[in-house]
This record gives structure tokens, C-alpha cells and sequence, in this order.
């Protein structure tokens, strides 16, 4: 089927892949474009698990500072070339990763494979001794079990995080997404969150007492 201009456009604009892959994926879904998105959606995951072992050493350390300056963002986002590490479109993963870890005061790690194996041990114990599992037999037990304590390391973890901007996608479909786009292996290195007064023991005042104090200096 003939495929317009306009219609290349439209997917160009909506997912950012180039031309000829947007053109070729409009052939392969009929011209629908929402089935055209996720074919490529899925090409790009594809392409970005052929490039996870090339060496990404280049890249930047890009920033947050949420409204307000109570909420700022550090975050190292890896790539192969200084070349990518200078597009737009490289830049603008960084921010809108950076952004995502500000909107979610759970996360403490980039991927699963971070998350300490004692933590899992300690939530698997935890739910282990929980009553709504009192009586079942411990193959059942240990199936719930495993399933909720996936859920919590993926609470934990960055790339597993629905997109705050779409969430349709998971973070690490984003950034599979850019590696597609951008032909490089792409990886959140690492990052770190603060919050305004975070561990600070705040004093607290007793304004009764500093009046009477101050009568009795008078």
C-alpha cells in the first residue's frame, strides 16, 4: 500500500524514529498507526538488547531542580561517543530521566541486579510471617511470596518504574527506545536524589517557654 508523507510524519513525530524505519513500519501494520508504534516500540527493543554489551563510557551528568528548589536531581547517563553524548535528543533522555527519579522518593537503585541480596532477604522474611499466609501450604506460600517481593525490588528500581510521561512504557523502555533512535548503547550509570532538609533533626521551639523567658528578663 502507498504510504504518505503526512502519515510518516505523524509517526516520526509521535515515536522519533527516522524516516525510513517510520515508512517501513506504516507498511508492515497497514497504515495503522498505532500498530506501527509498537512495531517499531518493539524493533527498538530488539536493536537495544544487541548493543547492551558494547562499552559505553562516554555520556553526562545532567540535573534536576524541582520547582521550588526543595527536590534536585544528580544523575550520569552513559553512552559510546562523545558525539551522541552532544544530540538533543541524548540530552533530553538525561532530563527526563533525572526528572523521573525526582518524582519517585522510592527508588534507591538503577536495576534489579542492584538491589542487595539482603534486602530480598529481609522482605522475603518479612512477608513470610505475614497472617493472610497463616495455613497455606508452603509451595503456595512461597509462590506469593516471590511475586511480592518482585514488586518491591521493582518499586526499588529506576528502569523498572512506569514512565511518568507515558505509562505505557517502563523507564528502560525509554532508554531502549533512545538506543534504537540513536544507534548507541545507552545506560543510567547511577544517580542520587536530595531533598531539602533530609536528616536534619529540625528544633523544636517551645514559643510558651521563650515568652515566659523573656518576661522574666524584663
Amino acid at each position: 500500500m502507498e504510504i504518505s508523507a503526512k502519515a510518516v510524519k505523524e509517526l516520526r513525530d509521535k515515536t522519533g524514529a527516522g524516516m525510513m524505519d517510520c515508512k517501513k513500519a506504516l507498511k508492515e501494520s497497514n497504515g495503522d498507526l498505532e500498530k506501527a508504534a509498537e512495531w517499531l516500540r518493539q524493533k527498538g527493543i530488539a536493536s537495544a538488547e544487541k548493543k547492551a554489551g558494547r562499552t559505553a563510557a562516554e555520556g553526562i551528568v545532567d540535573s534536576y531542580i524541582h520547582t521550588g528548589g526543595r527536590i534536585g536531581v544528580l544523575v550520569e547517563v552513559n553512552c559510546e561517543t562523545d558525539f551522541v553524548a552532544k544530540r538533543d535528543e541524548f540530552r533530553e533522555l538525561a532530563r527526563n530521566v533525572a526528572m523521573q527519579v525526582a518524582a519517585c522518593p522510592n527508588v534507591e537503585y538503577v536495576r534489579v541486579e542492584d538491589v542487595p541480596a539482603e534486602i530480598a532477604e529481609r522482605e522475603k522474611a518479612i512477608e513470610m510471617g505475614r497472617d493472610d499466609l497463616a495455613g497455606k501450604p508452603d509451595a503456595i506460600k512461597e509462590k506469593i511470596v516471590a511475586g511480592r517481593i518482585q514488586k518491591r525490588i521493582d518499586e526499588l528500581c529506576l528502569l523498572s518504574q512506569p514512565y511518568i510521561r507515558d505509562q505505557s512504557i517502563t523507564v528502560s523502555e525509554l532508554v531502549k527506545q533512545a538506543i534504537a533512535q540513536l544507534g548507541e548503547n545507552i545506560q543510567v550509570r547511577r544517580f542520587s536524589r536530595f531533598v531539602l532538609g533530609e536528616g536534619i533533626e529540625k528544633e523544636e521551639s517551645n514559643f510558651a517557654e521563650e515568652v515566659a523567658a523573656q518576661m522574666g528578663q524584663k
